[in-house]
């Protein structure tokens, strides 16, 4: 099978780049939870070899508590992946953080409940490390990249998952904002802590499409209106992260990393590895293998 370096996990105008800049194609990928939500694309990107998946899938098919998580990042982790950039459309809690803005998150508050959050559900009890939940080597890169573009970046910020898919109420909104939230949004959750529990780099920008309901609408805004400009915010937001990952790719082929990212799961599996079934120990060879070989 095909390799790739980096992952990039977005949305279809991330795609679309690839596609007419690249010719990219497609994979499939079998993993044990089933198919990712749409066949990996595998390109030579800033010259390095990048697969990218559309994280609701062709179409937009699949809401986000339907996206198949541990599939998609199990297909990265197979492709060879180690280093994942992901993106994501979310409400702005800050009036400082404008729609259009891109936002380097370092935080994150899971209110997320019907997702399966976990590769370790049964046979072995694994506990990784969340303090940071991204990559604190893989954001500052992109922290020091986005100082050369031209946009609006913050270097930080507390992204909120809800569990979706219907949006907040404004008294939720306004409690998103009390707990030290900075952006909304219904992605995020499990699909970081997965990449930790997978051994891999993963750092998120949240793409501002609007401010959340506590900042109320103008009154004499048709709902029509609203919605393209929505639209619209999310389209120049996705163009700027475009340029904003095109220029970290090219960082990051000379960039080797010095994180704890990929050794996570060091001193994280707890079970005595004599115990663990040898049908546990096949099917997640891919993460635990290389711990359990004296086991």
């Amino acid at each position: 099978m095909a390799k790739a370096d980096i992952g990039i996990i977005g949305g279809t105008g991330l795609g679309d780049v690839l596609l007419h800049e690249t010719g990219a194609e497609s994979v499939n990928v079998d993993t044990p939870f089933g198919p990712p939500s749409a066949p990996p694309l595998l390109a030579e990107w800033e010259g390095v070899r990048v697969a990218f998946l559309a994280r609701h899938g062709q179409g937009h098919t699949l809401h986000p508590s339907q996206v198949p998580y541990r599939a998609n990042i199990w297909a990265m982790k197979q492709l060879g992946v180690t280093r994942v950039l992901a993106s994501g459309a979310t409400g702005s809690l800050r009036e400082e953080i404008e729609p259009g803005h891109l936002v380097i998150c370092d935080q994150v508050i899971d209110k997320t409940v019907k997702r399966a959050s976990t590769f370790f559900d049964e046979g072995m009890a694994v506990h990784v490390e969340l303090a940071e939940p991204f990559c604190p080597d893989l954001r500052e890169v992109l922290c020091r990249v986005g100082k050369g573009i031209d946009a609006s970046v913050h270097e930080s910020g507390t992204y909120v998952c809800m569990e979706g898919p219907q949006f907040s109420t404004r008294a939720e909104s306004q409690m998103h904002r009390s707990w030290g939230g900075d952006l909304i949004g219904m992605t995020c959750m499990p699909e970081a802590k997965l990449a930790r529990e997978a051994e891999l780099c993963y750092a998120l920008v949240g793409l501002p499409t609007d401010y959340d309901c506590w900042r109320p609408h103008r009154a004499d805004q048709p709902s029509e209106d609203l919605l393209t400009e929505i639209l619209g915010n999310l389209k120049r937001a996705t163009e700027t992260a475009v340029s904003l990952m095109r220029a970290v790719v090219r960082e990051l082929a000379a960039h080797e990393g010095k994180c704890r990212c990929r050794d996570s799961l060091k001193l994280a599996i707890w079970s005595n590895k004599s115990r663990i079934p040898p049908v546990v120990r096949d099917r997640l060879g891919l993460l635990v293998g290389r711990y359990l070989a004296d086991g």
